[in-house]
């Protein structure tokens, strides 16, 4: 039909004043290529115009008064053309490209051990395609070097405020929900972790680390898609299942991921409280159950490339849970100092909890020529919770008459944030410029209805409620230059954030409001000498603000003798971290030292005159650390591996007690992480895995914690051509990661007793269904825009 159209037009082009010439662009299937970069050049080689094809496959060469004229045709999904004639003999043109590659019907990865790179500002563990792909992104967080992950707790060399975040976006969930997000993260979904010990200053300054998720991008054209089931059986049996599915054709592409769980969770734990002034020992003993039979995680990822310049993203992700659910049942006996109960009260709390996250990005990256790029992020972050609790107390005291009290509380938390940011890069030989500015802001409202039957029946106790409201602005200006020059590579930035805040309490009415500016300096060098042996040195100064929650002075009662309080006037904690790091061939080692100034935490104090056991967040004086973080993967044999994973650290916590006297909370402590792995069937992939982790004797601010260890086996193996992969996961084989954790000093004497129902199987699997091939081998196409960076 075009060779018709072209037919017709034959004569009138030929009689026309100006050159025009017209041509069509297909491949050997006779498919006519779109957007086909085609360049033409005169008889000295001397580029004249470049153009593209347009939907149809069609271009048109106007005014051209060269001749001969020479055209190519470049693109890396087909072999070169190349074509000379005389403009004035002929005026049709099929160019036909034939492809430079076969399709690839299967793609077989080799599992490998997880690559350890170490760049001037981060340690980047790469296990894409490794033998750990196939677990978790939090059991993949749990093996990345210099992290720790204790009772679920995330530490990156002995700190605990680490800021996480997937492909640069930040994570606003802690906690349970942060851990279900990322178990529910398919591993083989992951490229690599980021451990970045003193983030630039492109990172926001929150957080005395950051770790950086960095998920894969879908490569392969078509449909594709995954469907995974995992049963978890500890104390109680839990499960996961979901459904991934991708979407690639030419400029688009588009993920969407569904995962929904249920189970019931359980905790074990005692309390022991010793009052010096009454010779008392109250003892609580709490079996918390749990079931929450509808959790969901939802992602949805669209991409789009405008040109080969410029790219569009648009990201939804969201974590519902309606409801969880349960009820506990604590009795506590209180012992004279005859070691005699002589006392005892009953403890019934029903309860239940919702929480909804709701998370949008929009993100827009444009390169404006060979050596600089404009990126432009926004994203909103919505996070609804509701906790509901009715509490009765059966009380049977010596010299007392029994007694039945009941309070009730409702607690609402509603935070919303928004924030954009533009990050200009530039790039150039040995220099590299980073600088842009972000603007955030935070509102959050907590709500607590709390009612009691002290006056003989139930009703509303304004005096004990609470509205507590807190808006926050951040506005932030960076720049940051790095210069490598042979084997030295530097790095150095600024970040300065202004923050404007103000908290409201209700009951009693206070205000609280501040305004300061910060400065936050970050310098990095990095040596490699002849044999690739580096030597690096970083400092950085951090800021750690406090979580919104724990500005909230709300009483969160337990039970009648217990309760959870917030702090409005809590203090930023000001972090200095610096870090010496060698590396050679598989040895990885750091040297550092971390001061924090008014670090903030959670401690406990016993208070006698209403026999009160009280936990709340607040400033202690300063806290410093020092330690040898230490990381080594050997290979032994081709098919066996062992990892070796070692920290110790001097770790002090300076508090001011009850007494007003200054305390000195010390301890050298020793995290060890020792694995090995073999590969059982290289054909189907199967792999077995066993390991042990220590932690030794622990502090923070008034709290000593015990040690503990745990073992634990992975195995996996794929099945119907690797379509289908199953795995087994056993964690805490002994039952061995109980934890005391204690307070001694003045009058105060309690612990508790810690079982986080660790000990238990996985069982997982994964069936891949759709296209698995790879069709393009190169994902980056040159268009005309490129061509002329």
């Amino acid at each position: 039909m075009y060779k018709f159209i072209l037919f017709l037009c034959f004569p009138v082009v030929l009689f026309s004043q100006k050159q025009r010439i017209e041509g069509t662009v297909s491949n050997t299937e006779q498919k006519k290529l779109s957007s086909v970069s085609v360049e033409v050049y005169d008889s000295q080689n001397v580029l004249v115009k470049t153009l593209n094809t347009d939907t149809n496959g069609i271009f048109i060469l106007e005014g051209i008064s060269a001749n001969p004229i020479k055209i190519t045709v470049k693109n890396p999904e087909y072999e070169y053309f190349e074509k000379s004639f005389d403009t004035g003999k002929q005026q049709v043109l099929d160019i036909v490209l034939k492809s430079n590659h076969k399709d690839i019907e299967e793609v077989t990865v080799t599992k490998k051990k997880p690559v350890v790179k170490r760049k001037v500002d981060r340690l980047e563990f790469n296990v894409e395609n490794s033998n750990i792909s196939s677990l978790n992104a939090w059991e993949i967080l749990k093996k990345t070097p210099n992290v720790t992950v204790n009772n679920d707790v995330l530490t990156v060399k002995g700190s605990t405020g680490i800021l996480v975040t997937i492909n640069d976006k930040k994570i606003m969930l802690t906690g349970d929900e942060l851990k279900n997000l990322l178990e529910n993260t398919q591993g083989d979904e992951v490229k690599s972790v980021e451990v970045i010990t003193n983030p630039p200053a492109k990172y926001e300054a929150q957080g005395s680390a950051v770790l950086n998720i960095v998920m894969k991008k879908n490569k392969i054209e078509g449909y594709r898609g995954v469907i995974s089931s995992k049963y978890i059986q500890t104390q109680y049996a839990k499960g996961v299942f979901g459904i991934s599915q991708y979407y690639k054709k030419n400029k688009f592409s588009v993920m969407g991921s569904y995962y929904r769980g249920a189970g019931t969770y359980f905790r074990e734990g005692t309390d022991y409280v010793n009052y010096q002034e009454d010779h008392t020992r109250w003892i609580s003993t709490m079996n918390r159950k749990d079931k929450n039979n509808n959790q969901n995680t939802v992602n949805f990822n669209i991409e789009y490339e405008a040109d080969s310049l410029t790219n569009i993203s648009l990201n939804y992700s969201g974590y519902f849970s309606p409801k969880s659910f349960g009820t506990y049942n604590v009795p506590t006996l209180i012992y004279n100092n005859q070691n005699i109960a002589e006392s005892n009260y009953l403890t019934i709390n029903d309860h239940y909890s919702r929480s909804i996250n709701n998370s949008l990005s929009f993100q827009i990256d444009r390169k404006l020529n060979k050596n600089s790029s404009l990126s432009w992020v926004n994203y909103f972050t919505g996070n609804n919770s509701r906790k509901y609790q009715n509490v009765l107390t059966y009380l049977d005291f010596v010299n007392q008459a029994p007694e039945e009290r009941n309070f009730l509380t409702n607690n609402k938390s509603n935070i919303q944030l928004y924030s954009t940011q533009f990050d200009y890069q530039w790039k150039k030989n040995k220099l590299e410029l980073e600088s842009g500015a972000k603007y955030s802001f935070v509102k959050t409202n907590s709500q607590l209805d709390f009612s009691d039957n002290e006056n003989g029946q139930l009703e509303y106790r304004p005096e004990k409620s609470n509205i507590f409201d807190y808006k926050e602005q951040n506005l932030a200006l960076y720049s940051s230059l790095a210069y490598n020059l042979d084997k030295w590579s530097f790095k150095g930035g600024l970040r300065a954030e202004m923050t404007d805040l103000e908290g409201v309490v209700s009951e009693p009415h206070e205000i609280n409001k501040n305004n300061y500016w910060s400065l936050f300096p970050t310098a990095y060098a990095q040596y490699m000498t002849e044999n690739k042996q580096e030597f690096g040195f970083s400092y950085g100064k951090r800021i750690g603000r406090p979580s919104y929650s724990w500005l909230n002075p709300a009483k969160s009662y337990y039970n009648l003798f217990s309760y959870f309080q917030g702090d409005p006037k809590l203090k930023a904690t000001i972090i200095h971290n610096l870090n010496l790091t060698y590396s050679w061939k598989e040895w990885n080692v750091d040297l550092y030292y971390r001061k924090e100034l008014y670090p903030s935490m959670e401690i406990s104090f016993q208070e006698p005159s209403s026999n009160n056991l009280i936990y709340y967040f607040t400033n202690i004086e300063k806290g410093q650390a020092y330690g040898l973080n230490l990381y080594r993967n050997f290979q032994i044999k081709p098919w066996w591996n062992v990892v070796l994973s070692e920290n110790l650290e001097h770790n002090e916590n300076y508090f001011k007690g009850v007494d007003n006297i200054l305390y000195k909370n010390k301890v050298w402590n020793w995290v060890s992480n020792i694995s090995t792995s073999f590969t059982l069937d290289k054909n189907s992939d199967w792999k077995m895995e066993v390991g042990h982790n220590y932690y030794s004797p622990g502090i923070q601010g008034t709290f000593r914690i015990s040690e503990c260890w745990s073992a634990y086996l992975v195995m996996n193996r794929k099945f119907f051509n690797k379509k289908l992969e199953a795995s087994f996961v056993f964690n805490d084989i002994f039952r061995t990661m109980e934890q005391k954790i204690s307070t001694q000093y003045a009058n105060q004497d309690n612990y508790f007793l810690d079982y986080q129902d660790t000990q238990g199987f996985t069982f997982s699997l994964k069936f891949n269904f759709g296209n698995q091939s790879v069709k393009n081998v190169k994902t980056i196409k040159k268009t005309d825009e490129q061509e002329r960076l």
